[in-house]
Order: structure tokens, then C-alpha cells, then sequence
């Protein structure tokens, strides 16, 4: 009986195409990630007319390591800027409720901020905290489009002292309210920070709004 002939493989399983494919899908994976990560870590940015800010550690012009900008002492806020998102607003404190929640600005002073004056104050190390409304029964307010802010614009805070605190935007993140993290909007840090916190989500007359819409903010300047 004659040995019976072997098939020759075809082209797309053979040891080398499998070979080849991997190494191809690799390319793409590592030239995917360097494309889309990335965004909204601290120090990687560009505002809208596509000016490089630069943060902590990231270097500058000459190709030299920008240190970051000592904190400065503290002095109360008196207005509150994003430029690109055509916002100048001044600035109320406010404090924690009877049920030891984070006040609002009153609701017939729609376009005021409300800064904690419990924590730090503009460019003072740790996590100072500023709210605002986002819309009211008689229209929009200040931060009626917050969410819009992009990872690298500006946060100017101008203070009693004179001097203005420059914050840059690292991240802007939805919570649910009934699953509010406590710890990472309100936690400790040790370089100056700053949340900007408004309402989000869905909206009903019954319980309000859903979310939480928050940006995440580190001082890069002082001026």
C-alpha cells in the first residue's frame, strides 16, 4: 500500500504567518496606546489655540525640568477664572451644612462661586475646594458648562493679597452622587490642588440632578 501523501498546509496557519501576525498586532497595540494615553495626566496639555502649558517635572522651552511653583500663604479668593471657557466670577466662602454637606452659593446669586473656607485657600498646599451652580430655574449659571473644560486649560484664582493662583486642569470626571468617592475629591494632598465640583447627570423635579460633575486641578504658576 502506498504511504499516503501529506496536505500541504495553508498559507494563513502556518507557523510564520502566526509569527508575523503577533508581531503586527503588537505595532498596533503599542501605537494605539501612544496615541490615546495619556490625556489628563498632570503636565500634559494644550489650551485651544495649542500653547503647551507646562507642569511639575515636565520640561520646558530650553530642555530644562520646570520646578514646580512654591505654595503660597494664605489669603482668601476673590474671583475665579477659566478663560477658555469665558468664565469671571467672583467668590463667596461657603461652609458644611447641618448635615455636614458642602454648601452652595445662594440660589438668586447664580454666576457667584462658592469657595470652602475650611480648607486651604488659592495656591496653599492641599486640596482647596470651589462649587458653583449649574443652572437655576431662571437659566444657566456659572458653571453651566464646566464638563466642556479640557486637561491642560487654566484656573485663575485672584486673591486678596494680589496675587493669583494658576491651577491647570488634569482631569474632569462624572460620580454618581449615591456613590460619591469621598477620599479621592476630598483627600489630602501635599501639592496645592484644587476641585471645582458642580451638578451633572440626569435631572428630575423630584431629586435634582444624579452626578456629580468635578475637575481635578494642580497650581502650576503663581503671578
Amino acid at each position: 500500500m502506498a504511504p499516503r501523501r501529506r496536505r500541504r498546509r495553508p498559507w494563513y496557519r502556518t507557523r510564520a504567518y502566526r509569527l508575523t501576525r503577533t508581531a503586527l498586532l503588537v505595532t498596533v497595540l503599542v501605537t494605539t496606546g501612544s496615541r490615546c494615553g495619556g490625556h489628563g495626566g498632570a503636565g500634559q496639555a494644550g489650551d485651544p489655540d495649542g500653547v503647551a502649558v507646562a507642569g511639575p517635572g515636565v520640561s520646558s522651552a530650553d530642555g530644562r525640568p520646570t520646578p514646580p511653583p512654591r505654595p503660597l500663604p494664605r489669603s482668601r479668593p476673590t474671583s475665579f477664572r477659566i478663560p477658555s471657557l469665558g468664565i469671571d466670577a467672583q467668590v463667596a466662602a461657603v461652609r458644611l451644612d447641618g448635615e455636614r454637606q458642602l454648601a452652595t452659593p445662594p440660589v438668586d446669586r447664580p454666576k457667584l462661586v462658592g469657595w470652602y473656607e475650611g480648607g486651604p485657600t488659592p495656591g496653599e498646599s492641599g486640596t482647596a475646594i470651589a462649587v458653583g451652580h449649574r443652572d437655576t430655574r431662571t437659566g444657566p449659571a456659572v458653571f453651566a458648562a464646566l464638563a466642556f473644560v479640557k486637561p491642560g486649560q487654566p484656573i485663575e484664582v485672584r486673591r486678596a493679597d494680589g496675587r493669583t493662583a494658576v491651577y491647570s486642569v488634569d482631569q474632569v470626571k462624572v460620580f454618581d452622587k449615591a456613590e460619591f468617592p469621598d477620599q479621592e475629591v476630598y483627600g489630602r494632598t501635599r501639592r496645592p490642588e484644587l476641585r471645582v465640583l458642580t451638578c451633572g447627570g440626569l435631572y428630575t423635579r423630584r431629586t435634582g440632578y444624579t452626578s456629580n460633575v468635578v475637575v481635578l486641578a494642580h497650581l502650576t504658576a503663581t503671578k
